[in-house]
């Protein structure tokens, strides 16, 4: 009777493996041309419209699937899709379709010089027109934002959430005035010597300064943005490309001081009107918070934590296993309806 019963039971799971196996695309499949022609490595540029003018910038499609289509917002602003590029190591053998991308003003990218694009509102625009080029819609669409990336993120999401499937939020609290406060703990941490003749160049405006450059990547940047003892090589190739007029006008000086345009932004009183599946990344090491991506996580409607151990600002890195783990069980779990 055992063997009777446990025959259809071995058969509802072999079904059951088939339908999610058949739910990934095969090889052909996977690697399709998209566009007629010749070939580009699945690069395209992307027309997009301004107040100021029409310009272009850069997108590059990796694999084909009509479920899943991970968009990458870069940090900066004004980094570059390069310090992104390991998730071509894990996104692909998933089935997973993705797309890397330069915000325009990034290196890739057209940089106009007009400084009335530098706003958050406009870049949320931009991202819009990058969907419709690239035909994403609500079936299929998961957006990735990573530091001013999860910024620019939650700003579509509080505009164009219709168009998503889901969203990762990575190291981005939803508020700089927080995020100053969390700053202040780290620096807490740091000897007061350091600390005050890290105040002492600010207070001179001496940001280039390369004993002040230099303390920034030791005592700073080594400890909350990646620990890896050796960075990356497309981590180190970001940074050589960085748009430092807009990065400054934004964002601030560095990751040590903020300051710029995004000084007082704050959304965290409306991250209740994000009702997309949305998974917040903390890091214990993070220049951001982790207890508080933890609590944004609690705020959204449909939202989960994924937090890593030993991770830092740039955890997809530090702590990678932990992320992509995480970050690829979320991908799954909402295509598979498990929310």
């Amino acid at each position: 009777m055992k063997k009777f019963l446990f025959l259809p039971m071995a058969a509802i799971i072999c079904l059951y493996s088939c339908k999610q196996q058949s739910n990934r695309p095969t090889v052909a499949e996977y690697f399709a041309p998209v566009d007629s022609g010749v070939q580009a490595a699945g690069i395209k540029m992307v027309s997009i419209k301004t107040p100021v003018g029409n310009f272009k910038v850069w997108t590059k499609r990796i694999g084909t699937n009509p479920r899943i289509k991970v968009l990458l917002l870069h940090g900066g602003p004004a980094f570059t899709h390069e310090y992104l590029e390991c998730f071509e190591s894990f996104f692909p053998k998933e089935g997973f379709e993705m797309i890397e991308y330069d915000q325009l003003g990034s290196y890739y990218s057209d940089q106009p010089r007009d400084s009335s694009l530098w706003t958050t509102a406009r870049f949320v625009e931009e991202v819009e027109q990058v969907r419709q080029a690239l035909k994403l819609d609500s079936s299929n669409f998961y957006l990735f934002g990573n530091s001013w990336g999860g910024i620019l993120a939650m700003e579509y999401a509080l505009k164009y959430q219709k168009n998503l499937k889901g969203m990762i939020v990575s190291n981005m609290m939803a508020s700089i005035p927080a995020y100053e406060k969390y700053n202040l703990v780290l620096r807490s941490q740091m000897c007061k010597s350091l600390v005050d003749s890290l105040m002492n160049y600010e207070a001179k405006g001496m940001y280039k300064d390369t004993t002040y450059q230099r303390l920034i990547f030791s005592e700073f940047y080594n400890k909350h943005l990646c620990r890896l003892p050796e960075w990356p090589e497309p981590v180190n190739r970001a940074f050589k490309h960085l748009n430092e007029e807009i990065y400054v006008m934004m964002q601030g000086p560095s990751e040590f001081k903020t300051g710029g345009r995004l000084l007082h932004w704050d959304i965290s009183n409306r991250l209740k009107e994000i009702t997309v599946p949305t998974l917040m990344v903390g890091a214990k090491y993070d220049s951001m918070d982790p207890k508080y991506m933890e609590w944004m996580s609690t705020q959204v409607k449909n939202g989960k934590s994924l937090y890593c151990p030993n991770g830092s600002h740039l955890c997809f890195w530090d702590d990678q296993q932990v992320f992509m783990d995480g970050v690829i069980k979320f991908i799954k779990d909402v295509d598979a309806a498990k929310w």
